[in-house]
């Protein structure tokens, strides 16, 4: 007894898809096309400075707040106190919010590094 030719065709396309459903290259090939597709979208995306400044480590950012901190003082400072060595005053300030600085920003680094782990 023979099957109508259309029971054939259907079966035989049916064989097809499930053979094509377990073909590891095509769910290779469409993984592939998702991720260059993602990949496109984060390389046209604007970056603000503000997200590129989280990058920054707290250990690296803190010493900065630093930095800046002990410029402003050199330039405003003088201006309501004038004593002599003021500059080596302002530098030692300087490196000890630095120090400080790096002693805090290691100790949101490590915090953040324990959220991020648990």
């Amino acid at each position: 007894m023979h099957k109508p030719e259309n029971e054939q065709e259907r079966l035989r396309r049916l064989r097809d898809q499930q053979l094509a459903a377990r073909d590891p290259l095509v769910k290779q090939k469409q993984f592939q096309r998702t991720t260059i597709r993602k990949e496109r979208i984060l390389r046209n995306r604007k970056v603000s400075f503000a997200e590129r400044w989280d990058i920054i480590p707290h250990v690296v950012r803190n010493s900065i707040y630093a930095v800046l901190l002990g410029v402003a003082a050199l330039f405003i400072l003088p201006l309501f106190w004038n004593p002599p060595n003021l500059t080596w005053y302002i530098a030692g300030g300087a490196v000890i919010l630095i120090v400080l600085g790096v002693v805090v920003g290691q100790a949101q680094d490590s915090r953040d590094e324990i959220k991020r782990l648990m």
